[in-house]
């Protein structure tokens, strides 16, 4: 058990999955959840559901879990608030939750800095060609010729960015110091000082930056519109010399197409934060080619960006208790 059973009047309940383990809260959190809340687990909701049941007023989602379903929210009379553990909503039924009556929230201004992090490191793993090269160096023969190492230049070259949003953005502000040409493409302009601090271009349509970009950055959420929004098509619209980067969702890129794209030329290189699933099966084709970088979402996993999301977790999730606007809210489109 996380401690005793509250008693009238004391901390509001709040469900999480597991404390600690492959889907629970860090155990650094606990602590400073405990101040606010009582957490109650999945397992000790399970075992005891008749009585823990009324005491949950809010459930922070630590990446997707525990799983929210009709069945779940149907049992939890008291429920105010659900809080996500980052940005992407694609995994929770928005209008299943709202019909419940039940707020939503994310935490956007927690993950930005540290995902486009994750986003420049790929760009630059791949454009040296990292991963080759350690394999090189820590190989015993170290038998190599110049040619097999050759990456291709970061300076001067040109970056498009598919989703300009806070994530977006932050990118262009390193890419910026890299000194590459930006072009961005987003369902809507920045304001003409924001282009100009980090000297982006806007493109309409996001087939003129693909043709012209060296590298393709995809920072999008997940939605109907968005889902396999690279394929074929806007493939074969890139460079043969250009490199694919993803670190939005992995269904916002069909894969199918990425693995063609890969072993025909028809793109240089991919670096991929995300797939689908995840992880992808052992014998899946991308696993095995020398010209793709695959990380284990790492996005946001740093130990300041994780204790920051729990942090705005928190404001949003007292917020909503409190009847108080919240700050990240989510609402169903």
């Amino acid at each position: 058990m996380c401690g005793k059973i509250m008693g009238e009047g004391e901390l509001p309940g709040l469900l999480v999955d597991e404390i600690g383990g492959k889907h629970g809260i860090l155990h650094g959190h606990v602590a400073f959840l405990k101040k606010h809340f009582y957490l109650i687990t999945m397992k000790e909701f399970l075992e005891d559901r008749k009585r823990m049941s009324k005491k949950v007023q809010a459930i922070y989602l630590w990446w997707h879990k525990p799983v929210i379903d009709q069945e779940l929210l149907q049992s939890l009379p008291n429920l105010k608030v659900i809080a996500n553990s980052g940005v992407g909503m694609d995994h929770l039924d928005l209008k299943l939750v709202a019909s419940f009556g039940v707020k939503m929230a994310n935490a956007p201004r927690a993950v930005s800095s540290s995902t486009a992090d994750t986003g420049m490191a790929l760009l630059l793993a791949s454009a040296r060609r990292l991963v080759e090269g350690y394999h090189i160096a820590v190989s015993s023969g170290m038998e190599y010729s110049e040619a097999d190492i050759l990456g291709v230049e970061v300076t001067g070259a040109t970056l498009g960015i598919i989703g300009m949003g806070s994530i977006g953005y932050k990118i262009a502000l390193r890419a910026k110091a890299f000194e590459m040409n930006i072009l961005y493409h987003n369902r809507t302009r920045r304001k003409e000082q924001e282009e100009r601090a980090v000297g982006a271009t806007y493109c309409e349509k996001i087939d003129g930056l693909l043709q012209r970009a060296d590298f393709v950055m995809v920072v999008v959420s997940l939605t109907p519109q968005t889902h396999k929004l690279i394929g074929k098509r806007e493939m074969e619209l890139m460079k043969p010399t250009a490199t694919l980067i993803n670190i939005s969702r992995g269904a916002v890129v069909d894969q199918e197409a990425l693995v063609t794209a890969l072993q025909t030329g028809v793109i240089r290189a991919a670096a991929l934060d995300v797939t689908y699933p995840e992880p992808l099966p052992r014998d899946h084709t991308l696993l095995k080619l020398k010209n793709v970088i695959i990380t284990p979402h790492l996005g946001i996993k740093t130990d300041k960006a994780t204790y920051m999301i729990t942090e705005e977790a928190v404001e949003n999730i007292l917020a909503a208790l409190n009847g108080l606007p919240i700050p990240s809210e989510v609402l169903p489109s």
